[in-house]
């Protein structure tokens, strides 16, 4: 079994064992699913240094496993691989899963089921990343669904039952069209397959309208992951209501799955269909980004601002997507896709650390905590500064290499109207850090809470090494995904 089968199912071995130990055992459990979790959380970053120093050079997919026969009927196969794309993903959702993991030891309530929903969430996650036949990434996106739905459901906040159904519904909803337009390419191909490689070089000699349809059913799908407006209502609810760790993992990795079906799969495939709708496609990104920030403006929860910052963040994705010709601004996104990651992750492990002490998110009841908590509250600033797209941190170099992109291929007037978003962004960070850490301190009402914990700095100190390093020094990643990029655009501009 080759080291990408072993990232997808070491975690399902975890759930089988988790579920398999005694309900009582809460922290046998607890330690069980760390283990599972951090054994592919090593083995990711191991495959991103190995990448790196091996592949990176390479166009071609690496660590390719099969393709084997699974259902020679259908001509369905077990294929597996990773790129330039994929690799810096795997590493993402390998660290945050471990971190997510980490930040769940408070969970008191049905601990067994939660530990193994969780495991279970990440082998969708994983497999998503390195599946190559369509059949098999259609069953992980589908696998994802279901752990999910029950830990919003089940461990979530006072709404969760709603938050969880309207989540559920929604990806349902994109997945259906996302199951006709597999259908329409499979039953196009000659002979009939469902391997993504073939079909990116054959599925371009489809008809102009077939491109088109199947290249509006798949960014229906997608978008809704993303989330694009206006397609975003599910995320805030999802967010608020959700535990903490499930927050992480929700803005982290499953937003940046939509990013990644569009760059894996709808780009490559369909670039007639691309060059006809990429403006719209900016135009939706430029929309989410200043939408989102003026929304999170409003915000009076600290979690709330958070989430609908994320709909902003994830649209300068869309506009570097939209910018489809310029390798910069597809570096760009997929720097971005891993900055927000990191960071926003961070953010939402901070508010619930500050949850967890003071039972409450609203913004206006806080002030002056920074005399009382100066370690949290550097930490936080830190990574507020990060969200901004301050110069020297990773929230910045991917902001810059998707107006660089776009500048030279969109209207400049859209890109001109996104940058306000970054003025934004630091209007509403900057509000919050003030009302909630500056100001006069309630001794009263706050003068009991304590510091951040040593697990809580844990799971933190990880993504603020990582924020600082890429921001400070990008070349690495850069390289690591270059040679990837560029055969991509290339397969764009067909």
């Amino acid at each position: 079994m080759g080291i990408l089968s072993l990232l997808v199912f070491i975690p399902l071995l975890g759930m089988v064992a988790v579920m398999v130990m005694p309900k009582e055992q809460k922290s046998a459990i607890r330690w069980t699913a760390t283990i599972f979790s951090g054994i592919p959380a090593v083995m990711s970053l191991w495959l991103v240094w190995d990448y790196f120093v091996n592949y990176s050079g390479s166009a071609a997919m690496a660590y390719m496993e099969g393709p084997y026969a699974w259902i020679p009927s259908l001509n369905i196969q077990y294929l597996l691989g990773a790129d330039g794309i994929s690799v810096p993903m795997l590493g993402l959702t390998g660290l945050l899963s471990f971190i997510s993991i980490v930040a769940s030891f408070g969970i008191q309530n049905r601990v067994k089921e939660y530990f193994a929903f969780f495991l279970l969430l990440e082998v969708g996650m994983m497999g998503v990343f390195v599946a190559l036949d369509f059949f098999l990434f259609y069953i992980f996106w589908e696998v994802m669904l279901v752990p999910m739905y029950f830990l919003i459901g089940i461990w979530g906040g006072p709404r969760k039952e709603y938050a969880a159904i309207k989540f559920f519904l929604y990806t349902l909803f994109g997945s259906i069209f996302m199951l006709v337009a597999i259908l329409v390419l499979y039953f196009t191909s000659e002979p009939h397959t469902l391997n993504m490689l073939t079909l990116i070089q054959s599925a371009p000699g489809l008809s102009h309208i077939l491109q088109m349809v199947c290249f509006i059913f798949f960014f229906i799908a997608f978008a809704i992951k993303v989330p694009v407006w206006p397609f975003h209502t599910w995320l805030p609810d999802a967010h608020v209501e959700a535990p903490t760790a499930v927050s992480v993992i929700l803005a982290g990795v499953l937003l940046k799955m939509g990013t990644y079906g569009m760059l894996r799969i709808s780009w490559p495939m369909f670039p007639s269909a691309l060059q006809a709708l990429s403006f719209w496609i900016a135009l939706l990104g430029a929309i989410a980004i200043i939408y989102g920030a003026l929304v999170s403006m409003a915000q009076k929860d600290l979690k709330k601002l958070v989430a609908y910052s994320s709909v902003s963040h994830m649209g300068y994705c869309m506009l570097a997507l939209g910018a489809f010709g310029s390798v910069q601004a597809i570096a760009g996104c997929m720097f971005q896709m891993i900055s927000h990651g990191l960071i926003t992750g961070a953010l939402f492990l901070l508010v619930g650390v500050l949850y967890d002490r003071a039972h409450t998110r609203e913004i206006a009841v806080f002030g002056g905590i920074g005399t009382k908590l100066p370690i949290y509250t550097g930490i936080m600033v830190f990574f507020s500064m990060a969200a901004l797209g301050l110069p020297g941190m990773s929230g910045f170099i991917s902001e810059f290499m998707i107006f660089i992109g776009a500048f030279s291929q969109l209207n400049p007037y859209l890109v001109g109207i996104s940058i306000l978003g970054v003025v934004l962004g630091a209007a509403y960070m900057l509000r919050m850090v003030q009302r909630v850490f500056l100001g006069e301190f309630n001794l009263a009402k706050w003068g009991g809470l304590t510091e951040i914990n040593g697990r809580e700095l844990f799971t933190v100190i990880p993504l603020m090494i990582l924020t600082l390093l890429i921001g400070v020094y990008p070349k690495p990643l850069n390289d690591l995904m270059n040679a990837t990029l560029v055969n991509l655009v290339q397969l764009m501009g067909r």
